[in-house]
């Protein structure tokens, strides 16, 4: 078994194929996303259409719909635009079964960077609508995706002892390294060669709601546990931002179905973790209300919906189904998450950045990292009951350092590696 097969567990590619940027079902997805767009530009330009009848006296028979000749054509629209997407994804989809063109497992950088962001933005809709451009779920050395239910490679050079990388919204598990003067740096090579890791990478569906990515990494990880080449003494978890919660949802899951995989967890460490929410994604909800609240606008309230459910979970830091599953309706703002204390017998480490050279309740409160508050860092919370308890000496603040550069700093890498190496 080479690297460049599926079932390859450890070992990197010997030899880089050709990079790509496009693959052959890149087409059928942007047909499905362009028949989306048209019908979601119609539903908008009935909406503001309607708005104008409503102010002569002319109701429609829904809000924001028209009626009467004036519906019809618009229906006919929506109705033509979905019968010829159809058309284009099943011609699409022939066409693939005919290309007999081998499959580049690897793909270029680029392409990786954008169907990322893309999920991100609206990576529930493409689940639901089974869109090629859909990110599965899974663990990977570098850029390569292991293939958990073939046999593993006895010769592969496993590590009893497994670091998982679990990256952020809108980002991928090659955005882990970077050049640093000169020098690629990433933490997972880094940790592997200091403390006998064997680093894998997560890439997962950022778009989809937190819960739901953590009750399939519980899954994954139990698959990782049963085929790994040798019996697996420990697990640590390296997690970015969106990717502490992610964890936290998947311990959450193993516990209630009492996967094997929770006994080996020794430590988790997390980076720049919005444990209590950011306010970006607040401010795309007050934007959301705001256009909710005039006749003329609310037609455009579809435009601030396109947040995925992954990122309407950063407003408060939901973990678990019922975070958001209580949520009266998608534009309910109140927190109704319950309280989730850090599990039992983990070692929890919060590192938190700042862009300030220094702390205060000014930094503190408004800078943090750029997207996320310091005390929603480190755990803290003005309601004593959804405080992260930490133990002492398992947090660290890095000064003038930015959310993204949380990923690639070796003052990061050397604090992680005291936590683990202890």
């Amino acid at each position: 078994m080479t690297a460049d097969e599926p079932g390859a567990l450890i070992s990197p590619p010997k030899r880089e194929s050709a990079n790509k940027h496009f693959r052959r079902s890149d087409l059928r997805g942007l047909a499905r996303l362009a028949t989306q767009a048209t019908e979601g530009v119609a539903g908008i330009t009935e909406g503001v259409h309607q708005s104008v009848w409503s102010t002569l006296g002319v109701p429609g028979r829904q809000p924001q719909r028209t009626g009467g000749l004036t519906g019809l054509v618009y229906r006919g629209v929506v109705g033509i635009t979905r019968g010829v997407g159809w058309g284009a994804d099943q011609a699409l989809a022939m066409l693939e079964q005919f290309d007999d063109t081998p499959i580049d497992r690897t793909e270029s950088a680029q392409r990786s960077a954008l169907i990322a962001a893309l999920n991100g933005v609206m990576g529930d809709r493409l689940a639901a609508d089974n869109n090629p451009f859909a990110i599965t779920m899974s663990l990977r050395v570098d850029g390569v995706a292991l293939d958990l239910l073939r046999p593993a490679d006895p010769a592969a050079p496993a590590s009893r002892k497994i670091l998982l990388l679990i990256h952020g919204l809108c980002m991928n598990d090659l955005q882990w390294r970077s050049a640093q003067a000169g020098h690629a740096h990433d933490h997972g090579h880094a940790l592997a060669d200091a403390l006998g890791y064997s680093a894998l990478y997560l890439r997962y569906n950022s778009g989809r709601h937190v819960s739901q990515n953590g009750s399939e990494l519980a899954d994954l990880l139990e698959q990782l546990r049963k085929n790994w080449p040798v019996a697996i003494d420990e697990i640590s978890v390296l997690a970015h931002s969106m990717g502490g919660l992610v964890i936290r949802s998947a311990i959450q899951h193993a516990e209630e179905r009492m996967l094997s995989w929770r006994s080996c967890l020794k430590h988790v460490v997390f980076l720049g973790t919005p444990h209590h929410g950011a306010p970006l994604e607040r401010a795309g909800h007050g934007v959301e209300l705001l256009l909710a609240g005039s006749r003329w606008s609310a037609p455009f309230v579809s435009l601030a919906n396109l947040r995925s459910a992954g990122i309407t979970d950063l407003r408060h830091g939901n973990v678990r189904d019922r975070d958001w599953q209580q949520t009266a309706t998608p534009s309910s703002g109140g927190d109704t998450r319950m309280p989730l204390p850090l599990q039992p017998g983990i070692q929890f480490h919060a590192i938190a950045a700042t862009t300030a050279a220094r702390r205060g309740p000014l930094a503190d409160r408004l800078i943090g990292d750029g997207l996320v508050p310091l005390n929603s860092a480190l755990g803290r919370h003005r309601e004593a009951r959804f405080c992260l308890d930490f133990a002492e000496g398992s947090t660290w603040i890095s000064y003038r350092t930015g959310h993204l550069a949380l990923l690639h700093s070796p003052a990061v890498t050397e604090r992680i590696v005291r936590w683990l190496g202890a």
